[in-house]
């Protein structure tokens, strides 16, 4: 075989051109009266609409995902640990609840859902209310991290070098006397 004996599979078809009279018939296959059969006609896409009902700034209820703690449930937590284990962020990570976000490590938010019958003393993880609660009634601990704020330096002042101890005696400048200018006026020619 060779390429001039090539053909294609799919049988070409001419493309249908509607709206020009001739042997489509009088409406030329665009039907009867209505938007549809006019020139120029555009419908507007159904995905126009979708699109302009979301809100249009960036700051919307747009917080990015390293920022947003990852939720944790007090049930999971019971079936995982023993009694009286510490619950960090990373002991989280290395019994495969959470995952480490980017290499970093994230954020964890305790919520209260399941019982607690276990005594665990949580660190570095942001616990709601009714998980304290819980907590607390087990006679587990929660222990949260204690942000501490740098101080801005002060700005040192500027020390001046010392001072030489022989000094130059100033010398006086001299007053001098500006004398005042004098235009000289151009003498009127004499005529001869």
């Amino acid at each position: 075989m060779q390429i001039h004996q090539l053909k294609p599979n799919p049988k070409w078809r001419n493309k249908k051109r509607v709206g020009r009279g001739g042997s489509k018939g009088t409406y030329s296959g665009r039907g009867l009266k209505g938007q549809n059969s006019r020139a120029g006609r555009k419908l507007q896409p159904i995905i126009r609409n979708i699109i302009k009902r979301y809100p249009k700034l960036r700051g919307y209820d747009f917080t990015p995902s390293s920022r947003r703690p990852i939720i944790v449930n007090l049930s999971k937590i019971e079936k995982k640990f023993e009694d009286g284990a510490k619950i960090t962020p990373q002991a989280l990570v290395e019994k495969r609840i959470i995952k480490n976000f980017l290499q970093r490590m994230p954020k964890v938010k305790i919520l209260g859902t399941g019982e607690m019958k276990k005594k665990f003393v949580f660190e570095n993880c942001l616990v709601s209310k009714s998980a304290k609660e819980k907590i607390e009634k087990a006679g587990g601990e929660v222990i949260l991290k204690e942000v501490v704020i740098k101080e801005k330096p002060k700005k040192r002042k500027k020390t001046k070098p010392a001072e030489k101890a022989e000094e130059k005696p100033v010398e006086k400048k001299k007053e001098v006397i500006k004398k005042p200018v004098v235009k000289k006026t151009a003498k009127p020619k004499d005529k001869k």
